[in-house]
């Protein structure tokens, strides 16, 4: 039992990041200790995520992370106008450049 409550736990992350970029994933761990870091919209760790950082490179559709009670913001590279365009279109809070993102990632993520 208290294995499974330790898992159980774990599992439950509120601020995550979906990005395979490690150095993303750093800059992000150092600005928000505790923020969850995972790979793919399959990650169990979504299923309770109030606040989620997208990175627009994956190729990921923004609209199959949107969900209700949970802020969505994108993030992406600044040249990629019509990306961070679709992205406040499928629902995201806000889609901002990478650069803006990681100068403000312990406010987005706290």
């Amino acid at each position: 039992m208290f294995i499974y409550g330790v898992v159980a736990r774990l599992a439950m992350a509120e601020r995550v990041v979906i990005t395979r970029d490690l150095m993303d994933g750093s800059r992000f761990r150092s600005a928000a200790p505790g923020v969850t870091i995972v790979r793919s919209v399959d990650a169990s760790e979504l299923a309770d995520a109030t606040v989620v950082l997208l990175d627009l490179a994956l190729g990921i559709d923004p609209a199959t992370v949107v969900a209700d009670g949970r802020t969505v913001i994108a993030y992406g590279a600044h040249v990629d106008d019509e990306a961070l365009v679709a992205a406040k279109a499928a629902g995201c809070a806000d889609a901002l450049p990478r650069s803006i993102v990681f100068r403000r990632a312990a406010e987005l993520l706290g």
